[in-house]
C-alpha cells in the first residue's frame, strides 16, 4: 500500500476524529460543571468526595480514589482540606485499626442539600444540547466504547 493511499485510508477512518471530538467536548462539559462548582467555593474533587458520602455513605479513604478517579495521594490532601471546612471527619474502622473512613458531617449534608438542586439544573442545561433519546444512546454507545479500551488494557 502507498503512502497516499495509507493516508487516504487514515483520513476515512473516524477513530481520531472520534477521539478528537471527544476529547474536546469532555473538556468543554468539564469546565463548565467546574465553573459550576466553584461557586460554592469547592474544586471539582473535593465535590466529588462529599458527593459520593453524600449519596453512598461513609467510604474507606483507600477506595475513595478509585471511585472518583483520584490517585491515592491527592486524596489525603482533598480530605484534609474538607475535614478543616467541617465538611468530613475521619472515623477509624472499629474491626480493622488499618482502615479509616470518610464520613459526611452533618454541614456537609446541608451543603450539598443547598447546592445538589441547581448543581443538577446546571448540569441538565450543559446536556440539553441532546435529546433524552439521544443522551441514553450516547450513554450506552460511551460504556460500549469505555468497556472495550478498559479490556485493551490488560
Amino acid at each position: 500500500m502507498s503512502e497516499q493511499d495509507l493516508y487516504r485510508k487514515k483520513k476515512q477512518d473516524p477513530s481520531l476524529k472520534l477521539f478528537v471530538v471527544l476529547a474536546k467536548a469532555q473538556r468543554t462539559i468539564a469546565d463548565l460543571v467546574k465553573d459550576d462548582i466553584q461557586r460554592y467555593e469547592l474544586n471539582p474533587t473535593e465535590f466529588g468526595v462529599l458527593e459520593l458520602l453524600y449519596h453512598e455513605g461513609d467510604q474507606p479513604l483507600q477506595k475513595i480514589g478509585e471511585k472518583i478517579l483520584l490517585a491515592s495521594g491527592s486524596i489525603t490532601y482533598v480530605v484534609d482540606k474538607l475535614e478543616k471546612k467541617k465538611y468530613l471527619e475521619r472515623v477509624p474502622c472499629p474491626n480493622d485499626r488499618r482502615i479509616t473512613f470518610a464520613s459526611i458531617t452533618e454541614k456537609g449534608r446541608e451543603l450539598l442539600n443547598s447546592i445538589f438542586p441547581d448543581h443538577w439544573k446546571q448540569i441538565e442545561k450543559i446536556m440539553d444540547g441532546l435529546t433524552d433519546e439521544e443522551k441514553k444512546e450516547a450513554i450506552e454507545l460511551l460504556k460500549k466504547l469505555g468497556k472495550y479500551a478498559d479490556n485493551k488494557k490488560e
